[in-house]
């Protein structure tokens, strides 16, 4: 090593500490001149004014002026001593503040030191709250990142599900021509038999006797000699005879008028009307019967069947639940499945023994209510379905989809046969005996003619209209409007409406059901706050109010037929069957 480096950095090091030395003692000097100041400066004037006496008393001055300046000594030696006593008060005051302010110094180190750890404390903790940040950053990158392959997977599945769906409606439109096709040609071979079997029946002859036992005869091609054979008897008679002549004909007949039940899914039984019961008077509903959680998720969807001993509960957990009506009571009979997507609406059909579905999955189905798996499914709409109606006529549905169309179902070929277009969604449907009727979001109420399912009359409404129902003589018809507001019109005088409204109420949804009582006297709907309310149609008032039994809104409400029960649901899985007893 070098010396003369060695001792040049031990020179540097002592002075740089000689000059830290020095700067400390000038900052103490400064502090503690601030603090003196006053006292040096009384100091100095004792001093000068000490000198001054000694400069007095070194003089010999004369006797008079001696005793004068002697007293005037005493005096400035007096109060001189006073400002003395005065200062180092003073100076013990300014020691004890001094003495406060170092343990107040101290406590504020201590309080310093302690929020130095806290600090540090909390940098460890951010620190590792950032190292957690940085795992769950690259967890959830990774999940973003398998989210968008899988939303890349379900949209090439929805597309792929929506060729499917085209090539299907495509075959089943190939498949309806074919079949209507041969059925046209099978119809034009049997009218073209029937036509001949007709023209030979015409000119074919039967000979009776006047004796019943006598056998008789016919000829296509009658000759002269048999016809003057046959005129000598008196007793004869010549007539045409179709019945007589041909037993094919008849059968040919029945054959073309005989419906072909290879491939239907309907019995001769269910071609029949069921008659349904009069309800006299309904009870208004007063108590809860009972509360259950009837559905894993929330129910849109309840119907009493014509019977009243069988209810049905449809919801967003895509199945329907049956449930039997017993001593006031519901008991879990059967549940069906085989939808995709939530139940929009369910229907019974009028001998009880089918159950006709919306769906959320842009399709109806409909059940045997022997059977959990769906027996027909209607295809064909490009949204959901939001209601699906058996119609007066045998083996005929109808729905309504927020595709703007309501269509036409034979469910013999589980095919679409008219279809009717409508500018605004379709929320509901029920059906009259020569008509349907439709609700829709665009304020209005628009009536169809059964047969060509075309427009025949639009009605003005409050508001979206969320819900139909038919009164059971099918005079009088029943919206909820999404304006709070139950509107009930006279469908034989198109201006006779009434307007029922309470305070409270307010419609939940754009699903909301309301309906008509049995007897046609009273009015109930579910509201947004988990209340029932019930109106009187005489009065025009509000009849009652159920409240405390939903804890949430309540999407539905049915009336048996018979007029006994009554049954309320909600969005949060629950049904409530209420009676007056």
């Amino acid at each position: 090593m070098d010396p003369g480096g060695a001792s040049r950095r031990s020179s540097r090091s002592a002075e740089t500490w000689r000059g830290h030395i020095i700067q400390q003692l000038k900052h103490r000097d400064r502090i503690q001149s601030a603090m003196f100041q006053d006292l040096i400066r009384f100091y100095t004037e004792l001093l000068e004014k000490t000198s001054m006496t000694k400069r007095l008393l070194s003089r010999p001055p004369a006797e008079g002026c001696a005793r004068s300046s002697l007293q005037q000594l005493k005096k400035t030696t007096g109060e001189l001593a006073y400002k003395v006593l005065e200062l180092q008060q003073q100076i013990k005051i300014k020691e004890h503040v001094l003495q406060e302010l170092q343990t107040r110094l101290q406590k504020e180190g201590g309080r310093l030191a302690e929020s130095s750890e806290a600090k540090q404390a909390l940098r460890d903790e951010v620190e590792q709250v950032r190292q957690k940040n940085k795992t769950l950053k690259a967890a959830y990158d990774a999940l973003l990142q398998r989210q968008r392959e899988a939303e890349s997977k379900l949209r090439e599945e929805k597309e792929k599900e929506e060729r499917v769906l085209e090539d299907m409606m495509h075959q089943k439109k190939q498949a309806a021509a074919r079949m209507n096709h041969r059925n046209e040609r099978r119809s034009r071979a049997r009218q073209a038999t029937m036509e001949k079997q007709l023209q030979t029946a015409a000119r074919s002859k039967v000979i009776v006797e006047s004796s019943s036992s006598a056998p008789t005869s016919r000829s296509t091609s009658p000759k002269p000699e048999d016809q003057d054979k046959s005129g000598g008897r008196g007793a004869t008679r010549l007539f045409r005879s179709a019945s007589a002549s041909s037993p094919r004909f008849f059968s040919s007949i029945r054959e073309m008028f005989e419906k072909r039940r290879g491939h239907s899914v309907h019995s001769l039984e269910e071609d029949l009307l069921f008659p349904v019961g009069i309800c006299l008077s309904a009870r208004v509903p007063v108590r809860p019967l009972q509360v259950l959680e009837a559905h894993e998720q929330g129910i849109n969807a309840v119907r009493f069947s014509f019977g009243s001993d069988l209810l049905a509960t449809g919801g967003t957990d895509r199945v329907i639940k049956l449930w039997d009506v017993r001593a006031g009571s519901l008991t879990h009979r059967a549940t069906l499945d085989g939808s995709t997507e939530g139940i929009t609406c369910v229907e019974f059909d009028h001998m009880g023994r089918r159950i006709l579905a919306a769906s959320h999955n842009k399709s109806a189905l409909l059940w045997r209510l022997d059977d959990s798996a769906p027996k027909v499914t209607l295809t064909g709409h490009s949204r959901k379905v939001t209601a699906a109606r058996f119609t007066c006529v045998p083996h005929q549905v109808v729905t309504g989809s927020t595709d703007r169309t309501v269509r036409l179902w034979d469910l013999n070929r589980a095919a679409c046969v008219q279809q009717g277009e409508v500018a605004s969604f379709c929320s509901d449907l029920v059906c009259s005996d020569s008509s349907i009727i439709s609700g829709h979001f665009d304020c209005k109420i628009r009536v169809w003619d059964s047969r060509t399912v075309s427009c025949v009359q639009e009605l003005p409404s409050q508001g979206r209209v969320t819900s139909l129902d038919l009164s059971s003589d099918r005079r009088q018809l029943l919206s909820c409007c999404r304006d709070d507001c139950l509107q009930l019109l006279d469908l034989r005088w198109t201006n006779d409406r009434m307007c029922f409204r309470a305070d409270g109420f307010k419609c939940g949804g754009d699903s909301t059901k309301a309906v008509i009582s049995p007897d046609g006297c009273y009015l109930a709907a579910g509201s947004a706050d988990g209340a029932v309310y019930i109106w009187n149609v005489s009065t025009g008032g509000l009849e009652t109010r159920l409240p405390d039994r939903h804890s949430s809104s309540v999407t539905a409400v049915s009336w048996s037929l018979s007029g006994e029960h009554f049954v309320s649901v909600d969005r949060s899985r629950r049904a409530v069957l209420w009676s007056d007893i």
